[in-house]
């Protein structure tokens, strides 16, 4: 992909997303630093830009850019947050997010996916992002709390024990099957020990799997 169709796909996106109500320049700033057909395979590199949901190795796929950017942004992220992902996929998401934050620990159970993604990150000079291969199915343990988890692989209901590895005034964001087959975004505020449930948007992410790839 040239430069300039980077910076047409990029002036598209913002275009879009202003429709949506989505102008928080920092978000659109990261984006932008983050150059997205790194992350996508070359034969899908004209579609890097689009909201198109890209095909990647290991039966996985990376969303269109237009719904990586409605996740992020709905994480009201700062930049004192630790963040933890579950489902790093090509880490395009992660990337974004550690422009935004303090600390990105984003985990995926195939090492391709893990092996691929550092090698971005590395090129990119990201060090405050760790990427790491583990079952995120019980979330992440002996790794303290987060300001912001956000899960990429939907449950049937929201895992509790996600929740407690938030600290007070945390959030948590992660696609829940509903009964019609669909899925959709829910965010999780955690205050004290009660949460705020909120429905975001519709998502169309494929249910978790536990335990680690053997063969990937």
């Amino acid at each position: 992909m040239s430069q300039a169709s980077g910076k047409e796909g990029f002036a598209a996106l913002c275009l879009r997303l202003r429709a949506k109500g989505i102008t928080a320049t920092d978000l659109l700033n990261a984006i932008e630093q983050t150059p997205r057909h790194l992350f996508t395979p070359p034969e899908h590199a004209a579609f890097a830009w689009s909201s198109r949901t890209i095909p990647i190795e290991c039966g996985s796929f990376m969303e269109g850019v237009d719904l990586a950017a409605q996740l992020i942004d709905s994480l009201k992220l700062k930049p004192s947050h630790r963040v933890l992902e579950i489902g790093t996929g090509s880490g395009f998401t992660a990337a974004v997010m550690g422009r935004m934050s303090e600390r990105v620990l984003t985990i995926d159970r195939y090492r391709t996916l893990v092996t691929s993604a550092q090698e971005r990150m590395d090129k990119l000079a990201l060090r405050n992002i760790i990427v790491r291969q583990a079952d995120g199915a019980s979330g992440l343990q002996g790794e303290g709390t987060f300001d912001r988890i956000v899960v990429t692989a939907a449950f049937s209901t929201l895992p509790r024990i996600y929740a407690e590895q938030l600290v007070s005034g945390g959030m948590m964001v992660a696609p829940v099957l509903q009964e019609n087959g669909s899925c959709r975004m829910i965010a999780l505020t955690k205050t004290g020990s009660r949460f705020e449930r909120v429905e975001l948007f519709e998502a169309p992410y494929q249910p978790i799997v536990h335990q680690m790839a053997l063969a990937l």
